[in-house]
């Protein structure tokens, strides 16, 4: 029985708990709802819930754990001298598993009967004739000890997934016996159902934090390692990036930094003007009409996949600006080779970035109380005025953290940068030649066929760490400008 199969059947006891449940709950009252303690919908809930929770528990659990025990017990019966490095053996475990598939397939089709996939000798020939035939293509040999292993990880599964359904079903149905046998005109129902909500809501919020937290912990791990192997002061004030995975690499962070602070930089002075300009325009300008139109319009940038942006930029913005200030450009001037450069990046990601300051700064305008704006308008004050002497000056804290958390989004933008920016880990104050980020050079080092135990793809979570410690930085002190200074203005 699948996972997917077992989880309806459970749903299916839940629906049928909570009838049994609520009809029993009536029953006892005599069939009067003002004799029940709490609703009879409470009643019902109370035993789908008991049927629920604890069965679900248990096969999401059970499905994280299964495959962990059944790899670790496998990978015991692989020798060896059979591979060299952990990426050899992730391969042979990968034949293990399709090997453990095909049989499965072998014994479905009725190419053979379960006892001769489990007792099968390892005939290469055959075996590979017998897979092959039932469309199961293999990377490498079939020798005795991945042939051993597979019928032990097929075997394997299939008690786990049977033990898996036996604890579950009786959960389920245990959890359903118990809770009837409670249900009465007496008992509690609704305290127990909002309880487990209670704990449900808890969870649901846990899960934030538990995320950041499991992100932080492996950042640390895998660039504590990275420092055991490659030195931290020539990482942090290196100004060369040539990573050789055939040795001798330099992996200093200076030249990323600069193009991924360069590039934003570029990016704010495109968004921050025009997106401040716009949130007064749609705040203080505006009819409802003509915000009602235009605001939605705009924050529909917002809504574009960022790999669209990337593609704008290098197939229009890029020639565009070559068409300019190229060789054979309009002015003439020779100083764009090529169509990725940090001003494509950061003009793209400028107007990607419009919506983020734009939304965040309205808001913030709107929040300023409009007896400011009519005290200044009634000592005499034109709107202008009013609006550069008033509001804006109210409104600077929050705008400044909006802007701060637009920088920390260009920071961390990929998709733009890699096809917009180039490859090249360069210091250079020409906004017009190819540079490329951090972002982008975590993702180069992780693809691949790349040892993951070297410097070389370990550096990533380095950069990682590192970007990471600077948006968090970033969006801390934004929330400190606002709150610190949002309660004067209310």
């Amino acid at each position: 029985m699948s996972a997917s199969l077992l989880f309806l059947i459970v749903l299916a006891l839940a629906a049928i708990g909570f009838v049994v449940g609520r009809s029993k709950a009536l029953k006892s009252a005599g069939g009067d709802s003002r004799h029940l303690h709490s609703l009879p919908s409470y009643y019902g809930y109370n035993v789908a819930l008991w049927v629920l929770v604890p069965s679900l528990l248990t096969l999401v659990v059970w499905l994280l754990v299964q495959p962990f025990v059944i790899e670790n017990s496998v990978t015991s019966l692989i020798p060896e001298t059979s591979y060299s490095s952990p990426g050899e053996l992730s391969l042979i475990m990968s034949d293990v598993r399709r090997v453990a598939d095909g049989l499965d397939l072998a014994v479905a089709a009725g190419v053979m009967t379960a006892d001769e996939a489990g007792t099968l000798q390892a005939d290469t020939s055959n075996v590979r004739a017998d897979l092959a035939a039932i469309g199961v293509a293999l990377g490498s040999d079939v020798n005795a000890d991945t042939l051993a292993a597979a019928q032990r990880y097929r075997s394997m599964n299939a008690t786990g997934s049977m033990m898996r359904n036996i604890l579950v079903l009786a959960l389920s149905l245990g959890g359903l016996a118990l809770a009837y046998s409670r249900t009465g005109q007496e008992y509690r129902a609704r305290n127990a159902v909002e309880k487990v909500v209670l704990v449900l809501l808890i969870s649901a919020a846990s899960v934030a934090i538990l995320t950041t937290i499991g992100i932080v912990l492996s950042l640390i791990f895998n660039t504590v390692e990275f420092f055991k192997l490659y030195p931290a002061s020539e990482f942090f004030f290196g100004t060369t990036w040539a990573p050789s995975f055939g040795g001798g690499s330099e992996l200093g962070i200076l030249p990323l930094l600069w193009g991924t602070l360069y590039i934003s930089l570029i990016a704010l002075a495109v968004a921050v003007p025009i997106g401040l300009f716009a949130a007064i325009y749609l705040s203080e300008y505006a009819t409802p009409k003509v915000r009602g139109t235009i605001k939605p319009a705009l924050e529909v940038l917002a809504g574009i996949p960022t790999i669209v942006y990337g593609l704008f930029a290098l197939l229009t913005v890029g020639p565009l600006l070559v068409g300019i200030f190229g060789p054979d450009g309009w002015l003439g001037v020779g100083w764009m080779r090529g169509a990725t450069s940090v001003m494509t990046a950061g003009l793209v990601m400028g107007i990607m970035l419009i919506p983020f300051v734009s939304s965040l700064s309205d808001d913030i305008i709107n929040a300023v109380p409009q007896a400011m704006r009519d005290g200044s308008l009634g000592l005499g004050a034109t709107k202008s005025e009013t609006i550069k002497q008033v509001v804006f000056p109210a409104a600077l804290p929050g705008i400044v953290g909006a802007i701060l958390l637009a920088a920390s989004r260009a920071i961390g933008e990929t998709m733009i940068v890699v096809l917009g920016a180039g490859a090249a880990a360069r210091i250079s104050l020409n906004p017009f030649e190819a540079m490329t980020t951090v972002t982008a050079k975590i993702v180069s080092q992780l693809t691949g066929d790349a040892d993951f135990a070297s410097p070389e793809a370990l550096v990533a979570f380095a950069l990682g760490m590192t970007l990471f410690v600077i948006t968090l930085c970033l969006n801390v002190f934004a929330l400190w400008i606002v709150r610190r200074y949002r309660e004067q203005y209310e």
